[in-house]
């Protein structure tokens, strides 16, 4: 059973604060690679997945942090809101649902939010591969139109993060506090702790 964290009050409280800013959607995303590097970038926040504290990003399967994900299940999260002043810091497990899972339930969970996403957001997993050279000068084409009834494409992934470990700051009342997720008998609880800013 999923209980609402007590961090995730703060961060939807940060996002209504925020809404007029367009990035405030936006957040950096931390793998690590294959190669033990860290890889960083940034991606849109689409959402809590149902009433649950796990975080929904859409991605293409094509791109590194597929392949870092499926070599090392776990990222974190900095999300910094220029308005309040308050910085989130997130991490856990990453559940990567791509076409081929094998479990109904992601696969619809997968269909949903690729619904749930912008025409002109589901055009961009038509493009070419991520990351591949540019033939040509001209900028990559991506197809102009897509038939708004038809489900994901195969190069559409579904990334659902679910928290252990939340690092909340406001540095305008120069506040600090960590929160961490305990599992015990199959109930999640959260401690949380006031820390030195």
């Amino acid at each position: 059973m999923d209980t609402t964290a007590p961090w995730k009050q703060l961060l939807l409280n940060a996002l209504q604060s925020n809404s007029h800013l367009r990035q405030s959607s936006y957040f950096q995303l931390a793998t690590i690679g294959p190669n033990g590097m860290p890889a960083n970038r940034t991606v849109v926040f689409r959402g809590f997945q149902d009433s649950t504290n796990k975080i929904q990003i859409n991605t293409d399967c094509r791109n590194h942090k597929f392949e870092d994900l499926n070599h090392w299940p776990f990222a974190e999260i900095c999300w910094h809101f220029t308005d309040s002043w308050e910085q989130f810091r997130i991490n856990g497990a990453v559940d990567v649902i791509d076409g081929s899972n094998p479990d109904l339930v992601k696969l619809q969970q997968r269909e949903k939010a690729w619904f749930d996403s912008s025409p002109k957001s589901r055009l961009q997993y038509l493009g070419p591969n991520p990351g591949l050279p540019s033939l040509g000068d001209q900028p990559a084409q991506v197809p102009s139109s897509l038939d708004p009834s038809a489900g994901p494409v195969a190069a559409f992934c579904l990334l659902v993060l679910e928290p252990d470990q939340v690092d909340y700051l406001n540095l305008k009342s120069n506040e600090r506090i960590s929160f961490s997720r305990k599992i015990v008998n199959e109930e999640v609880s959260w401690n949380s702790e006031k820390v030195n800013p």
